[in-house]
């Protein structure tokens, strides 16, 4: 997974840092300022899926590859809530049922 800016660094996340290949672009990659297509663009090279809280943003481009995918956060969810949802979603969930379209977690799911 590819954690974008919009998230803190990936150690706010320890249910996920341990389970799965998290990667956040700023620090991890040390590459800030990404457009959000250049994200998208980064995460299907890797075959990683995106996960941010710019959901807008990445709505459509969410749509254009069946070699990622979108997870959209809601701004509602504090880390804790994210680690815990993101983490029940995956392991409950195949990277075919995720990639080619935008996932969406609030305080609901």
């Amino acid at each position: 997974m590819l954690l974008d800016e919009n998230f803190p660094i990936r150690k706010h996340f320890p249910f996920l840092n341990r389970r799965f290949d998290l990667k956040h672009v700023g620090v991890d990659l040390n590459l800030e300022g990404l457009s959000d297509p250049e994200v998208y663009a980064l995460a299907r090279k890797e075959n990683r899926l995106v996960v941010t809280r710019n959901i807008k943003d990445f709505r459509e481009l969410a749509l254009t590859s069946n070699d990622t995918g979108v997870i959209g956060i809601s701004p509602n969810l504090i880390f804790e809530q994210i680690d815990k949802k993101l983490t029940a979603l995956l392991n409950k969930s195949t990277k075919k049922s995720l990639f080619g379209k935008l996932t969406t977690i609030t305080e609901e799911t």
